[in-house]
């Protein structure tokens, strides 16, 4: 088996007209290994086989990202269950607990007794563009195996 990898990179997420949505650069950069499950599978296989120094521009398909939009994940809650929030409005999210799983939803729309929640992910169902700057890759260190 071959060693496995850690990656150090900044990364500009851009929108469709180029605009940066999202960056690393001026924080921390985002750092993991070479199979891990905390990374979105497209920018994994950007990465692989490239060396410190490289700048790639990446498009990755929602299926390598973050899935399709999921209609099943869209429904109407009746309104009481936002009982002692003041004012409910669309845009706020709220993190749900049903049995073991704990899942954020963003309310869409609000009526007088229903309110629309969607619980896909933000970026579910988009192509997302990423600029990545390579900054180190090396051999992972035992805790770095922890860790990432």
């Amino acid at each position: 088996m071959s060693e496995r990898k850690i990656y150090i990179l900044h990364y500009w997420l851009k929108n469709t007209e180029g605009e940066v949505v999202d960056t690393s650069q001026g924080g921390e950069p985002m750092t993991f290994v070479d199979d891990s499950k905390k990374v979105i599978p497209g920018l994994l296989a950007a990465v692989q086989g490239r060396n410190a120094g490289d700048r790639l521009d990446v498009t990755v398909p929602p299926e390598m990202a973050y899935g399709a939009h999921d209609p099943a994940l869209v429904n109407v809650v009746p309104r009481h269950v936002f009982d002692g929030v003041a004012e409910v409005k669309p845009g706020m999210k709220f993190q749900t607990n049903t049995g073991d799983t704990a899942q954020i939803v963003k309310v869409v729309e609000v009526k007088a007794d229903d309110v629309l929640v969607d619980a896909n992910h933000p970026l579910a169902g988009l192509t997302l563009y990423f600029e990545l700057d390579l900054i180190e890759v090396r051999a992972a260190t035992e805790e770095e195996l922890k860790l990432y």
